[in-house]
């Protein structure tokens, strides 16, 4: 080749990866839910694309500075920050340790209306505060974006990318409506539980009535809480005649952090893509410190201990009772726990403020998880096929943790009820009983095997919507429909109102002629 054809080469090989990058704006949920969105944003920028998040001003989690991101900082307070977080949580588990009634059920609830009022309000004045700013506006549209790709448990980034006319991407199993399948995906209540309601796919009568009330309360709940703020936001910019929910169906993809080795099967569609586990990776070797711990525990190996990040501190009593029951172990324990020191934490046990969790859970010497229930933690203990301790404490976490129980790969512990002895015998029967742990290796082998990493399948759908300029023919439009439409209410009307009409008249018509055959022969007989 000459030296011209070889330069040309050069230089369309260098122009390749610019063509093909794009630029993405986040709109996150701060808290827990960032360490998700993270994880695709430095997958997003190690593909070349460029990256633009947008944060309040008093952002718990979400940093300013990145090198995989510029921030776009809004100056106003979101109130979900680590103070906002740790009262609520710790409210949750005083309610929850007043009893399991169904008023406590109806308390829990209530409280969590109350504060997530609070913060859809919070939302929607950030965004409001946005789109009220022209030079804002203006900058928003002059850099020519590709996608919105927001986490719907706030509908922030659905309002934004509508206004802007953009593609919009979910990374989600939230919404401010719920679970996420119940908001785009046919959802029978007859054998699709609902989550909350702590049920399998294998429902009794009973059980379905449940499953049936707790969906219509929490959806009555869900309108409650967050239809007022966006409707409000939603009507100010677009009209009354947009519905705020239908925006949140109208996105073009749905990245669902939901794998069915951890969910029971239900119906799904086109636009909605599987990732989860996508977080998961193979571990990497623990610093020497942790490393020569682990060793030392010899053949009884490790338990590891984290209840997430929302949680800093227990009630002393109830830490007390666990550090007790881990001090009658033979193990050793690797406790990530912020709070204070327990008065009766034993020998074994190490008490952190961080841990490499992935990392501890794929080391061959761990026994036992014991978890709060967060997606996250429970898909890494699936893939690297580590048995579950359950003690679910808000949220969603009992639910994840019941169906963790009925595939036969954990056991759970009541907060309310959990002392020394309880907690004890839930460790000694995941310890001392093999098919804990062969039940989730085998999850564990079903969910490796795949072909294609689910960080992977993201990347692609992203980039997909990119090429494409969002996925249309992916998505159904049968959220616009009226329910009577869409149940096929007023179809079934109209063929029972044939059928009556049909069966009438052929009764009238017998009638009569059987009236008319009567009167002649009457007649002749005359």
């Amino acid at each position: 080749m000459t030296p011209s054809v070889d330069l040309s080469i050069c230089l369309l090989t260098l122009l390749i990866p610019l063509t093909l990058s794009g630029k993405v704006l986040v709109f996150p949920q701060d808290g827990s839910h960032w360490v998700n969105m993270k994880v695709l944003i430095e997958e997003l920028h190690a593909h070349g694309h460029g990256v633009t998040v947008v944060r309040p001003a008093d952002s718990w989690y979400i940093q300013e500075h990145s090198p995989y991101y510029t921030s776009l900082t809004i100056d106003i307070a979101a109130g979900a920050d680590e103070a906002f977080f740790s009262s609520f949580v710790s409210r949750q588990l005083q309610i929850q340790r007043e009893g399991s009634s169904v008023w406590t059920r109806l308390a829990l609830d209530m409280e969590l209306k109350e504060k997530f009022s609070e913060v859809h309000h919070k939302v929607c004045e950030m965004v409001a505060q946005m789109l009220g700013d022209p030079e804002l506006v203006q900058a928003l549209q002059d850099a020519r974006y590709d996608l919105v790709l927001t986490d719907p448990a706030n509908g922030g980034g659905v309002v934004l990318a509508h206004y802007l006319k953009l593609p919009l991407i979910f990374n989600v199993r939230w919404t401010v409506h719920g679970e996420g399948h119940f908001a785009i995906a046919p959802s029978p209540p007859s054998y699709v539980p609902f989550p909350v309601a702590k049920l399998t796919d294998q429902m009794t009568f009973v059980q379905r009535v449940r499953n049936f009330l707790m969906y219509g309360f929490r959806m009555f709940l869900y309108r409650r809480t967050v239809g007022p703020p966006y409707s409000a936001l939603v009507n100010r910019y677009f009209g009354p005649d947009v519905d705020y929910f239908e925006l949140f169906q109208a996105a073009d993809i749905w990245l669902m952090r939901v794998d069915f080795v951890f969910e029971f099967p239900r119906p799904t569609m086109p636009n909605v893509v599987y990732m989860g586990g996508f977080q998961c990776k193979p571990a990497k070797p623990l610093p020497q410190d942790l490393e020569d711990f682990v060793q030392s525990s010899g053949e009884h190996g490790v338990i590891i201990m984290s209840l997430g990040t929302l949680v800093g501190q227990l009630p002393r009593d109830i830490a007390d009772e666990i550090a007790v029951a881990f001090a009658q172990l033979p193990q050793k324990v690797i406790w990530r726990y912020p709070g204070d020191r327990p008065s009766a934490l034993g020998n074994n046990t190490l008490l952190v403020k961080w841990l490499p969790q992935n990392d501890l859970l794929g080391h061959p010497k761990v026994k036992v998880f014991v978890s709060h229930g967060g997606t996250n933690g429970i898909l890494e203990a699936i893939y690297h096929g580590v048995p579950i301790v359950g003690i679910p404490l808000i949220f969603d976490q009992a639910d994840n943790l019941s169906k963790m129980q009925a595939k036969g790969v954990a056991t759970v512990v009541d907060i309310a009820s959990l002392d020394r002895g309880v907690f004890l015998q839930a460790l000694q029967e995941v310890l001392h009983e093999p098919s804990y742990r062969e039940n989730m290796q085998r999850l564990s082998r079903l969910h490796r095997d795949q072909p294609m990493k689910p960080l992977d399948r993201a990347l692609f759908w992203i980039e997909f919507v990119m090429r494409h300029k969002g996925a249309a023919h992916l998505r159904t439009e049968s959220y616009k429909m009226p329910w009577y439409t869409y149940h096929s209410v007023d179809v079934i009307l109209f063929l029972l109102a044939v059928m009556t009409t049909f069966v009438a008249t052929f009764v009238f018509g017998m009638k009569f002629l059987c009236t008319r055959i009567c009167c002649r022969y009457k007649s002749k007989q005359d």
